[in-house]
């Protein structure tokens, strides 16, 4: 019989621990409080107010209480002047501000009643929030878990990055095609920042270097830039769970320098007066503008330089820029660079060094490279950026200069310490020849760094062993691992209360700032009252999850199936190709007669995904999706066992949702593509099952949470480059498997495009004769994986013990714990409490 093995009177304590960090408030203060700002900042009463009203004094109430934890982390990080982290990352995935904030202040329970006590509700006000369009995908999600447990940890630490006006784009579907809005997310404003303009920062572009001989006979460069914009800064505080600890994230704005001129005004050239404030205000304007064409190239670079010429002019000006203060730099700061993106800095802050500050190369070199780390999150070859010269040289010229002076110093000690290997030196080159001269940017950022890191176990080993194997085997020891992690508190505590609270009632609270207290779960895993409380929890997510899509997106799903659930980036290597496969694999069967509906456990396929504007085959695979999914919806021989759904416009709001709900957990990419993945570690925290391939992160879950509650799935990494080294031959799979045949000659004929074949023939054309990532090659072992997957569901009991073992055994997937290897390989930051007394 299941019993608590903590107190539960305890439960409440972690709020009330929380809330003694700051001014204790009362509900009649916070009431108060709230009523002041809808007087003094809306301007209107409370029972004329909007919902846009009620939310913003919601807000600004809440934010009130976190300011003086903000202000006094601020000071006592300046007073102590301690290493501080600075995470550079063009993209922070944050969700919405509200209910995170609540959560870390420990104001939750104070809000909820002052609010009742108005009428109102908290839970409704707080979804009228609309999420940040600051990130993309698993990228900027990391960077916000990031630095929410910089926060929780006390580590001296800012968050640099965009503040993009539109954001990624707001997903639609027209006729099942991906079609992109703009992300308006700022129309409302947003309640949480602060902007800055007083502390803004040029940024310069263009023009041209002139060089002459100082008395010394130093040769000292001065860049004469063609155009400035200014990066005005809006912080947002990101607070620490239990404790005081209040970081900053700063995001840069693009402002014109001079952005009206009122003489071609009063002229009547209109579009000419405010043509400097369109061009500059373009910068930051759209996260990851397409860039199949030039002027998208550039206007990437453009934001690229743009933040982190920003970013560390304003480091440099908190921590002092006397020589003293230069050549201590690498002591009081660590960069992080988050991915390639942030890469030029290096180049940047050598010319601060040397051509503002007038430090002699080598010195300024030293300081650059021991300031500087470098995180790498792909293994896809083209996604290693690289700026061709033309670019480099038109946009940033000074930059260019140091770019090569790097390259040369690096070659001329490289062809020393392995002569007469010039293949090496042109692989190793920063600057490449052919197909055409550009940057390497990972090459800059590995030459330019103290450390290294890849995400995950395997794809660090990878990152050594193939992508940067020359430098691996130059510098060994600059390489290590990091693994990704996910913060428990917005991803469990926060999005999964109904488990949080069976957690809290069973291990104690403190699994939410030491997730390795999870652990704690196995014994109960065989307990069957527990399970049973387990299964009622999930259950009641799915229902939740039901209701969310039938409101949001119009979409009826039965929250009696099994919910298998794929919701990321839509690229070829993630391979959403294989489950649609799975998918129609099973309706063709059913059509032909060989599978009674009846049979099949019943199924909601669930899929989110954003296709890359200009990623013309990934829209097309979304466009199959929703095609495939409109037809066995509404085709009665299924029996309603077997459903696909695609809300539009995947996001953390939605995340938070659909994630506590699923079953089962569809991580599948080719072996030796994924760099790590995080959503597959937070399904494993609530409770899904993984089906997967060895790629990433998934590695590192089956080796947690045991063979027996993973399906283990498709060719290893080296089973995988093997058959392309002999020569993949997609069609012969086709061939000689009549399921596989049968599904995709369905696809062919036009039954999923209402009989034209011609609609997905580039998709059919590209499975049978390329196939890039292996998708028929591992087409049998899939459906052999699903077989499993549907006699272990079959098992509710058994099922049951598996979800629980995932969750009790995912601790390790806390980015509390990635924080503390970075702190520990490549940081070594100490924290920092902030004291309110």
């Amino acid at each position: 019989m299941f019993r608590p093995t903590h107190d539960p009177g305890s439960l409440s304590r972690v709020t009330q621990e929380i809330a003694t960090l700051a001014i204790p408030t009362t509900v009649e203060s916070f009431t108060a409080d709230f009523i002041s700002r809808l007087h003094n900042s809306r301007g209107v009463e409370l029972a004329f107010a909007t919902k846009q009203d009620l939310y913003s004094a919601l807000a600004w109430t809440v934010r009130k209480n976190l300011i003086e934890r903000w202000l006094a982390t601020v000071a006592q990080q300046r007073a102590k002047k301690s290493k501080i982290v600075a995470y550079l990352s063009a993209e922070y995935l944050l969700g919405r501000q509200l209910d995170n904030a609540l959560l870390a202040s420990g104001l939750r329970e104070v809000a909820l009643e002052s609010m009742a006590s108005l009428g109102l509700d908290l839970d409704d006000l707080a979804a009228h929030e609309v999420e940040p369009g600051l990130g993309n995908g698993g990228l900027g999600r990391l960077a916000a878990c990031f630095v929410d447990s910089l926060a929780t940890l006390d580590i001296p630490a800012v968050g640099y990055g965009i503040r993009y006006e539109h954001g990624i784009f707001r997903q639609t579907f027209v006729d099942g095609r991906q079609v992109e809005q703009p992300d308006n997310w700022l129309t409302l404003g947003s309640p949480w920042e602060f902007p800055h303009p007083e502390m803004s920062v040029k940024v310069a572009f263009g023009g041209s270097v002139q060089h002459q001989v100082d008395a010394a006979g130093i040769d000292r460069a001065s860049w004469e830039p063609s155009w400035q914009v200014l990066a005005v800064p809006y912080n947002y505080l990101v607070p620490g769970y239990g404790t005081s600890n209040v970081k900053t994230l700063r995001l840069w704005s693009a402002k014109a320098t001079d952005a009206f001129d009122l003489q071609i005004f009063n002229s009547g050239d209109y579009e000419a007066a405010v043509r400097a404030q369109t061009y500059a205000e373009n910068i930051s304007k759209v996260l990851y503008p397409e860039d199949s064409t030039p002027q998208g190239k550039e206007l990437r670079l453009q934001q690229q330089y743009f933040f982190v010429a920003a970013s560390l002019r304003d480091l440099i000006r908190s921590t002092g820029h006397s020589v003293e203060d230069l050549e201590s730099l690498p002591d009081r700061v660590v960069f992080q660079l988050n991915d390639t993106h942030p890469v030029i800095a290096i180049p940047e802050l050598m010319r601060l060094l040397v051509d503002e500050y007038r430090l002699e190369w080598d010195n300024a070199w030293s300081i650059t490279q021991r300031v500087f780390n470098y995180t790498c999150h792909t293994l896809l070859p083209e996604a290693l950026e690289v700026w061709s010269v033309e670019l480099l040289g038109r946009l940033l010229p000074r930059h260019l200069e140091i770019i090569f002076r790097i390259n040369d110093q690096f070659i001329a000690e490289l062809r020393v310490q392995r002569p007469g290997d010039e293949l090496r030196v042109r692989r190793m080159s920063i600057v490449q020849e052919q197909p055409y001269r550009a940057v390497r940017m990972a090459h800059l950022a590995t030459v330019g760094s103290t450390k290294v890191n890849g995400v995950a176990a395997l794809h660090s080993e990878l990152l050594k062993d193939k992508v940067l194997a020359d430098f691996s085997e130059l510098w060994p020891d600059k390489f290590t691992n990091v693994t990704n992690g996910v913060t428990p508190r917005r991803f469990v505590k926060q999005a999964n209360p109904g488990l949080s609270g069976l957690l809290d009632e069973s291990i104690g609270t403190g699994w939410v700032k030491h997730l390795d207290q999870l652990s704690g779960l196995e014994p109960l895993a065989d307990d069957p009252e527990f399970r049973a409380r387990f299964r009622a929890i999930k259950q009641a997510n799915k229902q939740r999850l039901a209701g969310v899509l039938a409101q949001r997106d119009g979409l009826v799903i039965n929250p009696d199936a099994i919910f298998d659930v794929m919701v990321k980036l839509l690229h070829e290597y993630k391979r959403q190709l294989l489950k649609l496969l799975h998918v129609v694999t099973v309706y063709d069967a059913v059509r032909k007669g060989e599978l009674d509906p009846a049979s099949i456990p019943a199924r909601v396929v669930i899929f989110g995904a954003k296709a890359a504007p200009g990623y013309l085959m990934a829209k097309d695979i979304i466009a199959l999706i929703n095609a495939v999914g409109r037809t066995i919806n509404s085709d009665p021989i299924l029996q309603g066992r077997l459903q696909v759904a695609f809300p539009a416009n995947y996001n953390v709001t939605l995340a938070e949702v659909l994630i506590p709900a699923a079953d089962v957990s569809e991580q599948i990419s080719l072996a030796g593509k994924e760099a790590s993945g995080t959503g597959n570690m937070k399904f494993a925290l609530n409770g899904a099952l993984t089906i997967g391939t060895l790629d990433g992160a998934n590695v590192e879950i089956r080796d947690l949470v045991g063979d027996d509650n993973f399906f283990l799935v498709g060719l290893t990494e080296p089973e995988a480059e093997a058959i392309i080294a002999a020569g993949y031959q997609p069609s012969k799979y086709y061939e000689s498997n009549p399921r596989l045949k049968g599904a995709i000659d369905l696809i062919a004929s036009g039954v999923f495009s209402d009989g034209d074949p011609s609609t997905f023939e580039g998709i059919v054309s590209d499975l049978l004769w390329h196939d890039r990532f292996l998708v028929l090659a591992d087409y049998q072992s899939y459906l052999d994986g699903q077989g499993r997957l549907e006699t272990a569901y079959a098992d509710q009991e058994a099922w049951s013990r598996s979800a629980v073992l995932n969750v009790a055994r995912s601790g390790f997937f806390s980015s509390d714990r990635s924080i503390r290897d970075y702190l520990d390989r490549i940081w070594h930051a100490d924290p920092v409490p902030t004291d309110l007394t």
